[in-house]
This record gives C-alpha cells, structure tokens and sequence, in this order.
C-alpha cells in the first residue's frame, strides 16, 4: 500500500467510522494549518459519503503563541461568543465534529501557567452547552491526529529530520490500524474485543478498584450503578461513532469522594502545549491534597485549581502494557495515544454515559450523586509492567484484574 493508498484510508477512516457521518449531516473540523492537505482529503470523503456541509476552523500555531504571548491580560478570562455560536448551531443541527490533532507539545512552552488556565476555564464555562453534548455523547464526535514538524522532531529526536514526519506518519497509520488488511474490519474485531472486556467488568459491579505499583497506592470507589465503556459510543438517535482513534481503552468513573491514597505518573501530561512529568497526586476522601511535579510544576497547581471539580477525579480507565501503542516503545507527547498505552485517570468532568441513566440528569443531579463536574477533563498517565490491579467486591473479595501492568481474567 503506497503512503498516498493510506492516507486514503486514514481520511475515510475518519469519516465512515470515526464521526459516522450520515445523509445530509453538517461536520464541523477543527484543526491547524499543519494539516491542510490531509483535511482537504477529509472534506473530499466527508461530501462522498453524503455530508450536507463541512465546514473547517483552522488555527496556526504561531498565531496560537503570539496571543498567549502578547495579548492582553484581561483576554484570557474572556472567549469570543461567535465560537461558541457556531459549536451551538452545529449540536442544534445534530451535526458531528471531528478534530485533526498536530499540535507541538511544547507550543506554550515558558507562558505564564496563569494566563492558561484563565483562557481554559473561559472557554470550558463559555462552551457550556458543547461541553455537555461532547459528554454525553449527545452528537458523533471523533479526534485523530496527523504530524507536524515540531511534534515529529519531539517524537523521533534521533532522526534526520527529513525522516522524522514520515516516521511519525508510519507509526500513526500503525496505531489506526492501517496498512494489514481491510483498516475497517481491523477496527470491527479490535472493538468486539473491547467490549467483550467491558462486559466482563459490567457483570462484577466492582465496588472499588486498589492500584498498587511503585509510587503508588490507591483505591477508587465505584459508583454502585457505573458503567464500563469502550471507545465505541452511540448518539440518541443510535449512530455509532468512536470518539479517539487510536482507543485501547474500557473506562467508567469514580465516585467523587471515594479515592484515597498517592498515585504517579508514568508518561509526561501534555496540558495546553506544555509537559508535565514527574509528579505525584495525593486524595483524600476524593480530593487532591497535595500534589508535586518535579517538571510543570506550577502549571499541575494552576490546573487543579482550575475550578472546584478539577481537584477530583472524573474517569478512571484501563488499558494493559502490552497494548500495541505501548509495545511499539514510542513516547508520542501526546495524551491521544500516550493514554491508550497506559492506565489512566483523569481530573475534573466524569462522562455521565458512564452512569446508568446518566445521560438524562443535569449537572446538579450528577452532583448528588457524587458524578464529579469541571470545566475540565485532563488524562494522565499511570500504567507499567509492575502495576496490580484488584477489584474488591460489595462484600469485601478481593480479585485480580490487572497482574504486572496486564489483564489478569
């Protein structure tokens, strides 16, 4: 297969199983002009099969550090209401919303931590009613990523250069299941997989999860009616769309005040073109207490100070070490596929769709029920080959789930 064949592929891909796209639907894309030439592939795919209109938002990512840089300060508490129109227009009309990720990791590098997290929380709040919609599953929405030169060069820093966008390109296809056979009916086997694990889970109704591994000591309650998902995920009217394309993952949430003990992390946290790494988290009673970060670390404190739901945990995911994106030994700076190598939790907003009857409940009812709420959802990265895993059942059993960073069932 030629490397134009599997950009072919990637693009329909994208379209036919990524955001599903139907007769006559709108398809919002959100990207930067490090991608142009593979979105207008997209575009082209999304008009084949039937889309009504697409329309693209690009962005720049020099454009992008000159307004962190240089705009004025009291910018960053505010967010352009036209965005948020036009996310709005496009959940009314039941559209879908694809993002094409090639972001630097280091874009924001040396930007005043403040400055973003204001702009964070402004547009969290402001994209209120998008926020709810992309958590519920409300419309098909899907992320897949494509290389720039700076996110190369982070990723293969040993290369030539003029080696590291196509090497980065390759491992990309590999992850998404292109370039061995039919990419479609690859993905069709990988998520019966997916599922089958899920229901696995579903059926045990864990009441808590206890992670043990070097630098961490941890235990998670579940909420009594929690719900083990998978990438693949319906909208009301029961179309199929997944959400992130790689996905290795099973995922449901905690109960907000339900986790106790230290957890740390295991690859560095890419939040908002910035890294950090090398940090530790400390809960009680569900909260973050104390948190230490040995790079970023001002940036980890602005974050989990985001809003009152960012010093909680909001998802609560699994995915075993020999994952293929785990295996291949990349470190890609991206959470995308860095956290479908790895187990992983996230901070602040928990997927309602993770709660029997969850997607029907306002945000006040979710949080009666200890479903925790932010304007955030932030993923990061846990799992290694000495990680243990047991659930513990309503009556106190102990099981094994994950045995050296791997399914144990």
């Amino acid at each position: 297969m030629t490397f134009e064949e599997k950009l072919e592929q990637y693009a329909e891909l994208a379209v036919k199983v990524g955001v599903n796209i139907q007769k006559g639907q709108y398809l919002l894309i959100n990207t930067t002009t490090d991608t142009l030439d593979f979105t207008k592939i997209v575009v082209k795919k999304a008009y084949e099969a039937g889309a009504g209109r697409v329309h693209v938002n690009l962005s720049d990512q020099e454009i992008t550090r000159a307004f962190y840089e240089y705009g004025a300060e009291d910018e960053f508490s505010k967010f352009p209401k036209w965005i948020v129109a036009q996310r709005d227009e496009c959940i009314e009309r039941k559209g879908a919303i694809l993002w094409i990720d090639a972001e630097d990791p280091d874009l924001l590098s040396g930007i005043p931590a403040r400055r973003i997290t204001a702009q964070q929380k402004a547009s969290g709040e402001a994209l209120v009613n998008y926020r709810k919609a992309i958590m519920n599953d409300d419309i098909a929405w899907s992320i897949i990523a494509v290389p720039s030169k700076k996110w190369a060069a982070k990723v293969f820093p040993d290369l030539p250069e003029d080696e590291q966008m196509k090497a980065l390109w390759e491992a990309i296809f590999k992850t998404v299941r292109i370039g061995e056979g039919d990419a479609v009916e690859n993905w069709r086997k990988h998520l019966a997989e997916l599922e089958h694990r899920a229901k696995q889970l579903n059926s045990k109704k864990y009441a808590k999860l206890h992670y043990k591994a070097p630098g961490t000591d941890l235990t998670i309650e579940l909420p009594e009616k929690h719900v083990w998902c998978t990438g693949s995920s319906k909208t009301p009217e029961g179309v199929t769309f997944i959400a992130n394309m790689p996905t290795e993952e099973v995922y449901t949430l905690p109960s907000k005040f339900g986790v106790n003990g230290y957890v740390s992390n295991t690859k560095p946290l890419v939040y908002q073109g910035n890294i950090i790494d090398k940090f530790t988290l400390t809960f009680e009673n569900g909260k973050i207490v104390k948190a230490d970060a040995k790079h970023g670390n001002e940036l980890l404190q602005e974050l989990i100070q985001t809003d009152e739901g960012a010093a909680y945990l909001g998802e609560v995911a699994l995915v075993p070490h020999e994952s293929p994106i785990s295996k291949s030994g990349i470190l890609y700076y991206n959470t995308l596929f860095d956290e479908n190598a790895s187990n992983h939790l996230a901070i602040g907003e928990a997927y309602p769709t993770c709660y029997e009857g969850g997607r029907e409940l306002e945000e006040g009812q979710l949080e009666s029920l200890g479903i925790n709420v932010s304007v955030t959802h932030e993923d990061f990265m846990i799992g290694s080959a000495d990680m243990d895993i047991d659930g513990i059942l309503p009556d106190g059993t102990r099981e094994p789930i994950f045995r050296k960073g791997d399914w144990a069932f």
